[in-house]
Formats: structure tokens, sequence, C-alpha cells
């Protein structure tokens, strides 16, 4: 039998693809934002696609009763950018800039905020990142980050105090 694509690449034949597809349209714009936030932007389109991969292989293990759709699609999501980051650091040559060693990364003029969000601890980034950048809800940001939403409130709060610091911000 030979399988044909329909207009939108699904193979001919496989409906739980058809509704694995639909089920994950939605919330591909949250993951593409994510995945920009968390990695470089050029990797992206990689870090989307390897979730949609280790999704669809585990889509067995999503369960409703544990949260929602786009949470679990959203901590795959920054599970593979980690993943990915981690991979890319270890392979990147070294550069050095003003003496500094940086893996991969040039330091440009007038990204201060992207500077002072480097320097917040890995959870209050993911927050803000989950939040602000992808868009989420308390909620959904607290089923990625796998705590109770008074957590992520807090999380953000102190990332915020702490943001206004980094920045020189007035109250």
């Amino acid at each position: 039998m030979k399988v044909t694509a329909d207009q939108r690449g699904i193979p001919a034949g496989e409906p739980e693809a058809a509704e694995f597809a639909a089920w994950v349209r939605p919330h591909l714009p949250a993951m593409a934002r994510l995945a920009a936030r968390i990695a470089p932007s050029a990797d992206r389109d990689d870090i989307v696609q390897d979730a949609l991969v280790r999704a669809w292989r585990r889509r067995p293990t999503f369960d409703p009763e544990r949260g929602s759709p786009a949470g679990w699609l959203l901590a795959i999501v920054a599970d593979q950018a980690r993943r990915h980051r981690k991979r890319s650091l270890l392979q990147s040559p070294l550069v050095t800039i003003d003496g500094r060693r940086l893996a991969g990364e040039i330091v440009e003029d007038g990204l201060d905020l992207e500077r002072a969000l480097a320097k917040l601890p890995a959870r209050q980034r993911l927050a803000i990142d989950l939040y602000y950048f992808a868009g989420m809800d308390v909620a959904t940001t607290a089923e990625v980050m796998g705590c109770a939403p008074g957590t992520v409130k807090a999380t953000l709060h102190q990332a915020r105090e702490r943001l206004r610091v980094l920045l020189g911000a007035e109250r």
C-alpha cells in the first residue's frame, strides 16, 4: 500500500498522527517562544522539533489529571532546550572578549535586560521566560516548573525585585 501525505504533511492512514498534530497545533507558538528564550534563536526550530518528536514518542504517558497539554508540552520544550544548550556549550569554541572567556557567547552593548536575565537563578529565569515571554498563565507556569501557583508568584516577585536591582531601576 502506497502512503501519501495530505496537505498538512500527515501520512494517509495515520489518524493518530493527525489527532496528535491537531492536539499540538494550538501550543506551537508558545513552544517556539519558550525555545527561543531558553536557547539561541537559531536553534529554536530544532528544539521545537526535538520536543515534538519526544512528545510523540511519550504521548501515552500524558495524563490530563496531572496537568494540561500546554504544561506537558512546555516542560518537554524546556528540557530539550536545556539539553540542546548544554550540548552547544560543550561543542562551541571559546571566544575571548576583553580578556574574558565566553563559550560561544558575544556580549553586545545595549543588551542590559538580557544580561540581567542571565544573572538570575535558573528557576527565576524559567518563570520569567514562561510567564512573560511564552505568555503562559501562572497555573501553566506552575505545571511546567513542577510547583504550586503560589511558588510561581513568589518566584516572579523575587525575579522582578532582582531585575530592578540589576537594571538600577527606581521603585
